[in-house]
This record gives structure tokens, C-alpha cells and sequence, in this order.
């Protein structure tokens, strides 16, 4: 089975979360499955510090980034069809809600990259399964804004300790027509209707050892949806 793994750059503040990312590919590679690595090419909104988090005067390009964690074997989003893949994961960082989209910005008034959403809507017409880890929920919700397909959704819990606003994050993604429940990062959501797998991972104070937990239950979750 050939899984894609969209990623939006290297780095959690300005990319892809890297941990979630390699630790995606590594869950897949223990499924006996094959990793599909998928990138847009453009450059990122911005580069950021990872020891200062201020933003650098340098531009960089998604699919370079990406490379990198895919040791140069990667593919460009507009060179994939649903035919090529069984099912798509997302990883989380800040690539979701800055390069694949302007969700950081703009909340549920924000726009996703063209290339981005035709793949997703396409996945979920022809019914093959996402997984959306962290916060790339924001993605999926703004790639189905206001459709007739209702989409049950999942960033994080409110009853346990987050180093972000999950109570904000889960009000915008209600606003795009979404339906949203709570889950922890021992938990992943599964919305069987529409074959879509979230795990909170890194938006709940998690370590990574709770986070490849995570990234490997939802990962099981998607293969049995495919």
C-alpha cells in the first residue's frame, strides 16, 4: 500500500513538525507499507529562528525543505493523482497553518494553497482516507469549507494542558462548517463516514514517546480505513 506524506518544509515553526514527520514514515515502514513523500513547490510564508523564534531574511522553498527529510526522494503535489496514492497523512507544524494555508493569519477566514486543496477534495470524493496530525485539521477544514460533505474533526482537548488555544482553534474550525469533538493524545478521532483519522499529537504537552504512540495509532486507524 503506498501511503503520501504531505509535507509543508522542515522545521515545527516554520515547516513540517519534524518528529511527527519521520515519525509518520517510520510507523509506515513498520506497517510493511511504502511512503509516498509529497511537497508543494513554493516557497514557505517565512523562516524562523528555531533557538530565537524570530523570523529570518532568507526565503525557502517547501519542496527543498521537504527534501530533507525525505533523504531527496520527494514529489511534487501537482505530479500526484488519487490513483497514486492509497491514503494521505499530514503531519502537523506551523507549515499547515502558514504555507499550506493562511490559517495563522486568519483563522477560519483564511485560504489554502489551490494545489493543496484539489488534492484533498479529490482524496475524500473517491473515498480514500486522510490522516491529519497536530494541527493539520485546519487544513482539511478549510479544504471543505462550506461544502455539502460535513466533516467531524479533532485538534486537541480542552481538559488537559496545551501549549496553544485549543478552544480558539476548535471554534474556527466549527466556523467552516466542521463538527468538532475533543480528544487528548492518548486518543485519535475517527470519522468513519468520511474516512478521516485526527491525532492530536504535539498540540497537547506531550512528549515524544506520547506522540509516536499517537502517530501509530492513527496510522493503524487508516490503513483499516483504506
Amino acid at each position: 500500500m503506498k501511503i503520501g506524506v504531505l509535507l509543508s518544509g522542515c522545521g515545527v515553526y516554520d515547516g513540517v513538525e519534524i518528529q511527527e514527520a519521520v515519525l509518520t514514515l517510520l510507523a509506515i515502514e513498520e506497517m510493511g507499507d511504502e511512503a509516498v513523500c509529497i511537497a508543494v513547490d513554493a516557497n514557505q510564508h517565512h523562516v524562523i529562528n528555531h533557538i530565537s523564534g524570530e523570523e529570518l531574511p532568507e526565503t525557502r522553498n517547501m519542496l527543498i525543505e521537504a527534501a530533507r527529510i525525505s533523504r531527496g526522494k520527494i514529489h511534487n503535489i501537482r505530479a500526484i493523482q488519487p490513483v497514486d496514492i492509497d491514503a494521505l497523512v499530514i503531519p502537523g507544524g506551523f507549515g499547515s497553518a502558514k504555507n499550506f494555508t493562511s490559517w495563522a493569519f486568519h483563522g477560519a477566514d483564511g485560504t489554502i494553497l489551490p494545489e493543496v486543496k484539489l488534492l484533498i477534495v479529490n482524496l475524500i470524493n473517491v473515498g480514500k482516507p486522510i490522516a491529519a496530525l497536530c494541527v493539520s485539521p485546519v487544513v482539511l477544514a478549510l479544504a471543505m469549507k462550506n461544502s455539502s460533505i460535513p466533516l467531524t474533526l479533532s485538534i486537541g482537548s480542552t481538559k488537559e494542558d496545551s501549549p496553544y488555544d485549543i478552544l480558539d482553534f476548535q471554534e474556527g474550525i466549527k466556523q467552516t462548517g466542521a463538527a468538532i469533538q475533543d480528544k487528548n493524545v492518548r486518543e485519535i478521532l475517527i470519522d468513519h463516514e468520511n474516512k478521516i483519522v485526527c491525532a492530536p499529537c504535539y498540540m497537547m504537552d506531550a512528549s515524544i514517546l506520547d506522540v509516536r504512540l499517537n502517530v501509530q495509532s492513527a496510522l493503524l486507524a487508516l490503513k483499516q480505513l483504506v
